[in-house]
């Protein structure tokens, strides 16, 4: 992490399988989009971390839809600061029906939340580059991840 004053060496750095088990875990994720104009828009959802992607849904006509709609690129964070995952990339949108039943599922055993009804898409980020922060050793920990696109 080039400007920071962190070592060069690779040496400590965390573990993708570090930053996974934090999106699988966090219960509410911050959701960053951009509206039109440029300005930022950030929000928080429920959502889940599935085969290698993080996945959500939100009203058709939500802030948040109208921002990807129009500009897909946005940012996704765990939730809690002193372990944070980072995650920037871009948003499909999915209405594949075995996807949204699995992401239903899921979604309930998480969150005791029915979607299994909803016509709302499922929104699925794409990472293409990831922050690990550990709070505790900064310094030694702070970790970044690129991702094929």
């Amino acid at each position: 992490m080039p400007g920071y004053g962190i070592a060069e060496s690779s040496k400590g750095l965390l573990p993708w399988s570090w930053a996974r088990q934090r999106l699988e875990k966090s219960h509410n994720y911050w959701i960053s989009t951009v509206r039109h104009d440029g300005a930022p828009h950030t929000m928080i959802v429920w959502g889940l971390w599935l085969d290698g992607a993080f996945h959500f849904s939100t009203g058709a006509e939500s802030r948040k839809a109208r921002n990807l709609k129009a500009n897909p690129r946005c940012v996704v964070c765990s939730e809690k600061a002193n372990e944070a995952v980072v995650v920037e990339g871009v948003v499909e949108v999915s209405n594949d029906l075995k996807l949204r039943k699995r992401f239903a599922g899921l979604y309930q055993k998480k969150y005791k939340w029915d979607t299994s009804t909803f016509a709302d898409p499922v929104y699925i980020l794409r990472p293409h580059v990831a922050f690990g922060l550990y709070e505790k050793d900064f310094m030694g920990k702070a970790t970044r991840w690129q991702f094929d696109r």
